[in-house]
């Protein structure tokens, strides 16, 4: 083979496997397989342009070559598999995400809904001009109640992309503050807003205006199976800055703490960084994910109830939506979060939860704000299994 033919495939040959590499490359993306992967195909695609090179212009001779083939195809071999042990246990850790949620069982007017009822008739009904809801995920059992007291009966969906059935949505802390802000909905339920959302809405030429309407307490949980029952504020503090890395340094088992934490504006995320004050909280365990673009980005991982986790959230979901007892709350210098203590304000983190509007409320919207203030509405925010602000 002349000088001019192996120039030509050899060109021929880089041109087929880029191709080839990056239509893979894109399969990779698309089916969220992650950066390892993306690496194993940089090092075969690699190899492989080696040995076809090796064959064309002869660097080494052929038994050699295909040793060096052998060898680095049965290292991506052994790599893939441990790999893939790795992720199958991991895959089979439980994972505990406020997403994971069933909200449909709460939709007001749906048949046997998990939504309490009044035991009596509302002193407010609506039969036209609805308020739009929207709130925090662990809220939703409650507004959805609010709904169910004083909404005309009608299958609202917890999806609000759902056309002409968005008066009852939930989305999720965040993205329900964005909603408000943009004037999409009437009024949410959350948690104070973070300096973010406050930033936004000032962008926007708005400001919020929050109405308690009742307290919660924000927890901290591990494994059921975890000998740590109670720690201190400044353990929380040593343990979310990264100063405390191992279980033992609180009378635990000799074993690294895996902190988890939540995405950035959500409700449980900006009361972290609330009780953190001036200290700085660490980078969050995350996991790559592939984005539409084709490309990979990184993203806050859900919490993984491995024996060394700890993560956080609010009372009633952690005690109420998941029942599995795999999961215990922790105890704050002593004090157990339980309602009692929620309500007596013993228990250190606990917080007001809120009905957010903004600029001046329609007429029907401060009514079920008025309406929730009294004595049917908080009754609903205790029998939901929240504390009533009153």
């Amino acid at each position: 083979m002349n000088l001019f033919a192996k120039i030509l495939l050899s060109v021929l040959t880089v041109f087929v496997l880029a191709c080839a590499g990056f239509f893979i490359l894109i399969l990779i993306l698309l089916m969220g397989l992650g950066a390892f992967y993306v690496a194993i195909l940089g090092v075969v695609t690699a190899t492989v342009l080696f040995f076809i090179l090796e064959l064309i212009w002869d660097w080494l001779n052929s038994k050699k070559s295909l040793m060096v083939l052998v060898v680095v195809f049965s290292l991506v071999a052994l790599s893939i598999t441990v790999f893939e042990i790795n992720r199958a246990y991991h895959n089979n850790i439980d994972k505990i995400d406020e997403q994971g949620v069933d909200l449909t069982l709460y939709e007001p007017f749906r048949e046997n809904t998990k939504a309490v009822l009044l035991d009596e008739k509302s002193e407010l009904t609506f039969i036209k001009d609805l308020p739009k809801l929207d709130g925090a995920t662990a809220l939703y059992p409650l507004y959805s109640a609010f709904a169910r007291a004083t909404y005309p009966e009608y299958p609202y969906t917890v999806d609000f992309s759902k056309e002409d059935k968005d008066y009852v949505a939930c989305t999720n802390t965040r993205f329900a503050y964005d909603r408000l802000i943009n004037g999409e909905v009437d009024v949410i339920f959350v948690a104070g807003p973070s300096e973010d959302q406050l930033f936004d809405a000032k962008a926007q030429g708005v400001e919020f205006n929050l109405t308690p309407i009742g307290r919660e307490a924000f927890v901290f949980f591990v494994n059921s199976k975890n000998p740590i029952d109670n720690l201190r504020i400044d353990d929380i503090l040593n343990i979310y800055s990264g100063e405390a890395t191992n279980w033992s340094e609180f009378g635990g088992k000799n074993k690294e703490i895996r902190a988890f934490q939540r995405p950035e504006n959500s409700g449980s995320q900006t009361m972290l960084q609330r009780i953190m004050e001036d200290t700085t909280l660490m980078t969050p365990p995350s996991k790559d994910v592939a984005t539409g673009m084709g490309g990979i980005i990184s993203e806050v991982s859900a919490y993984s109830n491995y024996d060394n986790a700890i993560g956080y959230s609010f009372l009633f979901f952690a005690s109420e939506m998941v029942r599995d007892n795999k999961i215990k709350l922790i105890s704050i210098e002593g004090i157990a979060p339980t309602r009692e203590n929620v309500a007596n304000k013993t228990y250190p983190y606990s917080a007001e939860f809120y009905a957010v509007t903004v600029g001046t409320p329609t007429e029907n919207t401060q009514k079920l704000i008025d309406w929730i203030l009294s004595e049917q509405g908080q009754y609903l925010v205790e029998k939901t299994g929240y504390t009533p602000i009153k």
